[in-house]
C-alpha cells in the first residue's frame, strides 16, 4: 500500500464510479479473488491533486484515458472507512487504519472495448461487469458499505 497516509492513520485515496448511457456501473473483480468486487480506487501520490489521481488511476486500472469519460460529480466531502484488523499491515509505518477517499462519477463516452483491465504491468482487475445502479451498496465487502451507501446516495441525481 503506497500513497499519502494522514495523521489519523487513514490513506488518502479517490474512489471511481463509472456508469454507461444506461445508468448501469461498472463492477470490477479483484485478480485472484473471486468474491472481491468493487469500483476502482487507488491512492493519492504527494502533491498530486485529486481529479489528476483519478485520470491516472482510470488508465491503471481500466485502461481508459481521460477522453473516454465525462465527469458527472465528485463528492463533497472525505468519505472514510475503517480497514478490519486483519487487513492492516502492522509493522508499516506510519500505520494505515483505512482509506479517505475523494470520489468522481464518471461517464463512458467510449465504446466499452476501451475497457483494458491488463494496462499495467500489474493488473488490479481480472473481469469486470455492469451493474444495476444500487447493486454494490448491497454487495461489496461489509467495512465499505457504508462508504459506499453514501456516495450512491449523493451521486443517484447525477446518473440520469
Amino acid at each position: 500500500m503506497s500513497g499519502i497516509i494522514d495523521p489519523q492513520g487513514f490513506r488518502l485515496n479517490v474512489g471511481i464510479i463509472v456508469a454507461n448511457n444506461e445508468g448501469l456501473l461498472l463492477w470490477a473483480k479483484r485478480v485472484g479473488n473471486k468474491d472481491a468486487w468493487q469500483f476502482p480506487q487507488g491512492g493519492i501520490d504527494r502533491r498530486e491533486p485529486t481529479r489528476q489521481a483519478m485520470v491516472r488511476e482510470l488508465k491503471e486500472e481500466l485502461g481508459l484515458e481521460e477522453s473516454d469519460i465525462e465527469v458527472l460529480a465528485e463528492s463533497k466531502t472525505w468519505l472514510k472507512y475503517h480497514l478490519p484488523k486483519k487487513y492492516q499491515r502492522r509493522g508499516q509505518k506510519p500505520l494505515c487504519i483505512g482509506q479517505k477517499q475523494k470520489w468522481f462519477l464518471l461517464r463512458l463516452i467510449s465504446d466499452e472495448s476501451c475497457i483494458q483491465l491488463d494496462a499495467s504491468e500489474k493488473p488490479e482487475f481480472d473481469e469486470w461487469k455492469w451493474v444495476d445502479y444500487w447493486y454494490p451498496a448491497e454487495h461489496v465487502i461489509d467495512f465499505k458499505r457504508d462508504v459506499y451507501q453514501k456516495v450512491l446516495k449523493e451521486f443517484s441525481s447525477k446518473i440520469q
